[in-house]
């Protein structure tokens, strides 16, 4: 009977019950019938996204939350010139706090070459500083209507490699072929004409024709939703759980909601595994995050810390089957205030291509210990609290 019971739950995934569940609780758009690739780094992730845009036949739609004037940033711009230069319809919408570093001249010269720009909510001092806490934390392209690429990645010499170096950051993407694509140029399209941007050709929606069998969800949140269907998603996923849940996050403020689905998890008898920065990119967050681990780590839950480099892949994989890959952290700006996207992916073959990438990732990470964690000295737990009563902000 015990069995019976475990082989039903370790199938919720795949249940027309739980799918119109999830679909109602996070507002996940589904579609069947797509191609996947995941790229294990952005080393594999920018040959790809520059040869796609060189195949691009009628439209490039770019939405992302850092565009760097680097290396990096430079041959994307000459893709994306050359591009337009051919007769392809390019629109790139950035966010403007994301690219305060990034010269105007970056974008005058795309537009000189024929690419329309877009910032996301620049300045409007209307509303004092509020204009400040509003992010497109998004990092997608959309060609032609039918395939996709996204992730973690922003546009800059860091995310470009292998993650061998502090200048070489760890990170993750994929592409999508398929009809699951219409939903990312949906949601391009709203973002797009909700800055101002205007429309000059008939917008097309219309699915792709089937190009795998993979099947997709399509997760979305942002500011003007009364309640974070990106935390949903993870919540519902955690909570579905039967064998496994692997977290991979730079930057992890979950707040009690998240800590609870984690704690419960691992209560029922899941392993619970968390990949979490050594070194972060952003310090005061990786001390606000210390501050939640202490019953994480008296639950048995696994908190490992990856080496050698700056962390910024934000992965989740349940039962070694069920993906998320996607913008988000696990962090309460993530939930509620930026704009982001994530996609939910049921394939048994991604599935095993994540837990491989996420196994290579435990190698070279240090597990942290609670008899560790608990040693830190006054000075440490001080800056911790005081970094957490600041999460909401971060």
């Amino acid at each position: 009977m015990s069995i019976l019971r475990h082989k039903r739950k370790s199938r919720i995934f795949r249940t027309p019950r739980f799918f119109r569940l999830f679909s109602r609780t996070t507002q996940a758009t589904f579609c069947g019938g797509n191609r996947l690739e995941l790229f294990r780094n952005g080393g594999d992730f920018f040959p790809a996204l520059l040869q796609a845009i060189h195949d691009a036949k009628r439209s490039i739609h770019l939405e992302f939350y850092i565009i760097r004037n680097d290396r990096t940033g430079q041959l994307f711009a000459e893709a994306l010139a050359a591009a337009a230069e051919r007769g392809v319809e390019v629109r790139l919408l950035y966010d403007y706090i994301g690219c305060l570093d990034t010269p105007a001249a970056y974008f005058r010269h795309l537009e000189q070459e024929g690419v329309r720009c877009l910032p996301f909510n620049p300045p409007t001092f209307r509303r004092g500083l509020a204009w400040l806490d509003k992010r497109d934390h998004r990092k997608f392209v959309v060609f032609d209507g039918s395939s996709a690429f996204l992730g973690g990645l922003n546009i800059g010499d860091e995310y470009s490699g292998f993650g061998e170096s502090l200048e070489r950051w760890r990170d993750v993407g994929m592409r999508i072929d398929g009809p699951a694509v219409a939903e990312l140029e949906r949601l391009f399209w709203d973002s797009w004409q909700g800055e101002g941007g205007t429309v000059t050709a008939d917008i097309q929606l219309a699915p792709a024709a089937p190009a795998g069998d993979a099947e997709v969800m399509i997760v979305s949140g942002g500011p003007h939703q009364t309640r974070s269907f990106i935390r949903s998603n993870f919540r519902m996923a955690i909570a579905g759980a039967s064998e496994s849940v692997g977290i991979i996050t730079p930057y992890f403020v979950p707040g009690p909601r998240i800590v609870r689905s984690l704690l419960r998890a691992a209560g029922r008898g899941v392993k619970v595994q968390l990949i979490l920065p050594s070194i972060s990119d952003v310090p005061i967050i990786k001390h606000a995050s210390h501050a939640f681990l202490t019953p994480l780590l008296k639950a048995g839950i696994e908190i490992y810390q990856r080496q050698e480099t700056v962390l910024h892949a934000k992965v989740m994989l349940i039962d070694g089957c069920w993906a998320t890959i996607g913008s988000a952290n696990f962090d309460l700006r993530s939930f509620h205030r930026n704009y982001e996207v994530n996609v939910i992916v049921d394939d048994p073959e991604f599935g095993r291509q994540v837990d491989e990438m996420f196994t290579g990732d435990l190698a070279r990470s240090r597990r942290l210990t609670l008899e560790e964690h608990e040693q830190r000295s006054w000075y440490e737990r001080l800056l911790e609290q005081l970094s957490a009563s600041l999460c909401w902000f971060l």
